[in-house]
């Protein structure tokens, strides 16, 4: 099955991607949380980024995470490949401590201004949906790619962890930005294991204290382990704001305008109290 998946991986991340895609639009379609404004002028910029990203992975990065965890087992390499490790137990602690990099390197492209510039591109979309979740710079997917073979090749993770680690990643940040509206009950519930809508929502508001929380992609336990969890947004999730008050006008979000975005100083362009770093 692991020759078969990893032999596979590629489709089988597509084929996930696709069919998670489509269910989640589906959903926001039939239960939205908030009404939607601006779709149509935003999902063809937001997935002309997923595209652009896609390439670039391609181009720059043949090997990909998983071809470093192959090539990390051949060569011996990684801590999981030198310490003798049941492989349930290696492969449960490599997906949860990829994870918890993930986290860390999310909170550094908030407090480090320059990652900051890349990574407003995804905070300065004007709404909160399923193309929010794919909406990202390719300098800044390029650059979490590097870091998270570097990470790969130092755990030495088996290969079908690093596998199930990036189709959860895909699909938990499809599902966490859908505009879902769940029962409060469910989302409570929810929140015990998986990062909700709601949840993610608040770390799209145009609030610098309410951005600075919730950094969290598939698990919710690394927010309340270093305090950076928060509940709800002050203005409840109809009345809050969503986006970058420096990009607010149609041109800012054209594809075009999300490429060059990070080369842009906010300094005279009407930023709001949230646009500290740049």
């Amino acid at each position: 099955m692991n020759e078969w998946l990893i032999h596979n991986e590629p489709t089988v991340r597509l084929v996930i991607f696709l069919g998670m895609f489509a269910v989640m639009v589906a959903l926001e379609r039939l239960l939205p949380r908030r009404r939607s404004v601006h779709r149509g002028r935003r999902w063809w910029p937001n997935l002309a980024m997923l595209a652009a990203d896609g390439l670039v992975l391609r181009l720059a990065f043949p090997l990909l995470a998983v071809g470093t965890a192959l090539a990390a087992a051949d060569a011996g390499f990684g801590l999981f490949n030198v310490i003798a490790v049941p492989y349930a137990a290696a492969f449960v602690s490599s997906v949860l401590l990829l994870d918890l990099i993930i986290y860390a390197q999310h909170v550094l492209m908030h407090k480090v201004p320059l990652l900051w510039r890349l990574h407003r591109v995804h905070h300065s979309d004007l709404e909160f949906d399923v193309t929010t979740g794919v909406r990202f710079h390719p300098a800044e997917i390029a650059l979490s790619m590097g870091i998270k073979m570097a990470a790969v090749a130092l755990l030495g993770p088996p290969a079908a962890a690093v596998i199930a680690l990036e189709v959860l990643l895909n699909a938990t940040s499809l599902f966490n930005h859908t505009n879902l509206d769940l029962p409060a009950p469910l989302d409570r519930l929810l929140r015990l294991m998986l990062v909700t809508p709601d949840m993610h929502r608040v770390h799209h508001s145009e609030h610098r204290d309410e951005t600075d929380s919730n950094y969290g992609f598939n698990v919710p336990w690394w927010d309340r382990l270093f305090g950076t969890y928060r509940a709800q947004p002050r203005a409840g999730h109809q009345a809050m704001r969503i986006g970058i008050g420096a990009f607010t006008r149609p041109v800012d979000q054209t594809f075009r305008s999300l490429l060059t975005q990070p080369l842009r100083s906010v300094r005279n362009s009407g930023a709001s109290v949230h646009e500290r770093h740049a």
